[in-house]
């Protein structure tokens, strides 16, 4: 796997935190800063999401990939699946994720609350490359509804 982020300033200048990430499966990802209102040219512009929250938007989708693949390989009947992550950071340098919970919203026809559960618990413990890594410095809870189609 392999990744190439280049710092793309703001606007096409040198200023600014911008970022753009080419993907070794050929997609781009672009991030930026958060303003910085003491020294507008050490921030960014709001123009993207913060690299930290690619991380965990990678991380939702690896685990709720998983889950469907579970589900399906399990012959269960899914329609849809989203998971909300909220996280909290470190208040001193390295700011590391140090609580995530994820909140899955299952749906589909008569998938059982078990399957949902054990799912979760298989990427959680075993499949889910981001969360095993990011469980490492952060408590990681879940929590999960299931929701008839």
């Amino acid at each position: 796997m392999e990744c190439t982020v280049s710092w793309t300033g703001a606007l096409g200048t040198r200023s600014g935190m911008g970022f753009v990430a080419e993907t070794g499966s050929g997609h781009t990802l672009v991030m930026d800063g958060a303003p910085d209102a003491v020294k507008p040219e050490n921030g960014g512009q709001n123009l993207a999401p913060r690299p930290l929250e690619t991380l965990l938007a990678g991380t939702g989708g690896c685990t709720a990939y998983d889950v469907v693949l579970i589900l399906k390989r399990g012959r269960h009947d899914v329609r849809g699946c989203s998971v909300k992550l909220d996280a909290e950071r470190a208040d001193t340098d390295p700011k590391v994720f140090t609580r995530i919970n994820m909140h899955f919203s299952v749906t589909g026809k008569g998938v059982p609350a078990a399957a949902v559960e054990r799912a979760i618990a298989m990427s959680h413990d075993k499949y889910c490359s981001a969360s095993v890594m990011l469980g490492k410095t952060a408590e990681i809870t879940t929590s999960f509804e299931v929701l008839e189609a």
